[in-house]
């Protein structure tokens, strides 16, 4: 694929995500509600097929780390660092803003995100999802859209909107509120992640940054799937 063209997949995960919990309700028989716990498991899958894209619409162009502008002994110990705070105190500052703007508390997390899973897809997920995520969603939004959009505001503006849209459907459920509080939960990091980008050029802080958001929040899904009323015990509080 022409680089020129690479910006055009940033709907690309949005649209499937949509597509999978809408089929994955209608093939099950269940409301979207009662699947919604799947969406670390779905977020895996749909994460490995998007590298497997990535790297076959980079391939003509020089390869995934290219795409990234991956350099071999660019990063400090100090960068990721500082970057893993930066990612930590944006995600839940997001997260706790916007929950205090769609419901009116202060900190909000959405209590769907630790559902418990089956044990052995939370153990897969821990080892999976967060290195899976940053490989994906950072080459695909960082890569495709901040490093191949030219002008500086869209380079920032636009790939960030599709950063943030897709956690709307992280999981998918017909709620307008729900809908604005996830998009509006990681809407600050992703302009963050996006202005970081194009300044430096470096991946590798912000994928290690990442990663370790989403071992955390894998963490908490293997904890509430491994312990028997610790949910129902987290969501009392």
């Amino acid at each position: 694929m022409s680089d020129r063209y690479l910006p055009y997949l940033l709907p690309v995960r949005s649209i499937v995500f949509v597509i999978i919990f809408i089929a994955a309700a209608v093939l099950t028989g269940k409301d979207l509600d009662s699947i919604s716990n799947i969406w670390s498991i779905v977020a895996s899958a749909v994460n490995i097929v998007t590298i497997l894209l990535l790297i076959i619409a980079s391939r003509k162009s020089g390869g995934y780390k290219k795409l990234i502008n991956y350099e071999k002994g660019k990063t400090s110990r100090g960068q990721v660092i500082r970057m893993i705070i930066l990612i930590l105190v944006a995600s839940f500052g997001g997260m706790y803003i916007a929950g205090f703007i769609c419901y009116g508390k202060i900190p909000y997390m959405s209590p769907m995100m630790i559902m418990p899973i089956p044990i052995v897809p939370a153990v897969i997920n821990l080892l999976i999802l967060p290195v899976s995520t940053a490989l994906a969603e950072d080459a695909l939004y960082l890569g495709c859209g901040t490093g191949h959009i030219r002008n500086r505001y869209i380079a920032v503006i636009v790939p960030a909107f599709f950063f943030a849209l897709q956690h709307c459907f992280i999981p998918m459920l017909f709620d307008i509120r729900y809908m604005i509080y996830r998009f509006l939960s990681f809407l600050p990091l992703t302009v963050i992640l996006c202005i970081n980008y194009r300044k430096n050029r470096n991946p590798l802080p912000i994928m290690i940054g990442h990663s370790a958001v989403d071992l955390f929040a894998a963490g908490w899904i293997l904890a509430t799937s491994a312990v028997p009323g610790f949910y129902e015990k987290l969501c009392s509080m």
